[in-house]
């Protein structure tokens, strides 16, 4: 039996390869900022566990194994999954956090067996990765008409608050995602026949969209308009500091209305004791952050009656997309709730 190599320097070797590029993904492409960022998480949780937990972390090649050494080392990942995703439930972690965590060390597996010639024994097909469906949180048409039309309201605001509810609209109206938002110039906005158009190709999907803008929303690229083909309309700002402000913008506005949040664990809500569901009140505007932008475009064009095929065209999802059909159904759960409200009406005389 070959001596057993350890994970850890092995995963920083996995880092290492990916931020320089010579890890790449399957089309040639490097692999984005966002996922570098992921597999330092899961190192350093993998690190935190292997020292509190007593664990050692340890790979052979499973084609140096008899099988009864095969055996033990199947028991030993089984025994590792348990207790790492254990460990991570106890410290507070929800199941899409530790099935991102998960994923990860699966992406890790496959990088040893065919970037290093490791033959891992695919004992990465042992790990299940949960997903829970997190409810989503995005305007409703009127408090959007709201953002968009108050006089007084705007009014009200600072001027940097004014800079955040322009640029939350505009992302509420075009769906872009907030780092295509930063990156767009005046070669993203054409005049057509009097009407104006963005075009745009989006970083994540390499998708292009064109997409016919209201007055609305050409007045806040007009405000903002360089002198310069290739300067930033948006000044960039941190997305801390975006969702920081749009908190307090939402607060401003009064979208304050208590909300309940359930989270799992294990496919089950998170219990405080044996007989009570974890829920934890708070408001709407705390909940409000550059993601419900995105959110907000796609369920709006939805709720007022825009085919799908159309909408996903615009946001760059597919046919099979399993977020895009959360939208949906968060769409008919409004249009549900507003028809109840007519038919309450019609029910009294």
């Amino acid at each position: 039996m070959k001596k057993p190599e350890p994970v850890i320097p092995l995963f920083k070797k996995f880092i290492r390869e990916t931020e320089t590029g010579k890890r790449l993904k399957k089309n040639g492409e490097r692999i984005k900022k966002g996922s570098i960022e992921n597999y330092k998480y899961t190192l350093n949780n993998l690190t935190k566990f292997s020292i509190e937990a007593g664990f050692e972390l340890r790979i052979c090649d499973a084609s140096k194994l008899n099988k009864r050494e095969l055996t033990s080392e199947k028991n030993y990942w089984k025994k590792f999954y348990k207790k790492f995703t254990e460990y991570l439930y106890k410290n507070g972690c929800y199941d899409n956090y530790v099935g991102a965590n998960i994923k990860t060390i699966r992406t890790f597996f496959n990088y040893l067996k065919h970037d290093k010639d490791i033959n891992t024994g695919d004992f990465q097909r042992l790990f299940y990765v949960r997903n829970e469906q997190v409810e989503i949180f995005v305007l409703s048409p009127e408090q959007l008409k709201f953002l968009i039309h108050d006089t007084i309201f705007e009014e009200s605001l600072t001027p940097t608050l004014k800079r955040i509810k322009d640029i939350f609209v505009f992302g509420c109206t075009t769906g872009l995602r907030y780092s295509d938002i930063f990156n767009l110039t005046n070669k993203n906005f054409e005049l057509q026949e009097g009407d104006w158009y963005l075009k745009i190709k989006s970083q994540k999907t390499k998708t292009y969209s064109f997409i016919k803008l209201p007055d609305y929303a050409v007045s806040i690229y007009k405000k903002y308009e360089p002198k310069s083909a290739k300067t930033a309309v948006f000044k960039n700002i941190t997305l801390f500091n975006f969702n920081k402000n749009l908190k307090l913008l939402g607060e401003k506005a009064d979208f304050t209305t208590p909300v309940a949040i359930s989270r799992e664990k294990q496919g089950k809500a998170s219990q405080v004791n044996k007989s009570a569901v974890k829920i934890t009140q708070t408001r709407f505007c705390d909940k409000m952050s550059s993601h419900m932008m995105r959110r907000t475009a796609i369920t709006t064009l939805l709720i007022l009656g825009m085919p799908e095929h159309l909408v996903r065209k615009i946001s760059g999802h597919s046919h099979a997309s399993n977020s895009f059909n959360r939208y949906v159904h968060y769409a008919q759960v409004y249009v549900d709730k507003e028809i109840e409200k007519v038919h309450e009406k019609l029910n009294t005389y």
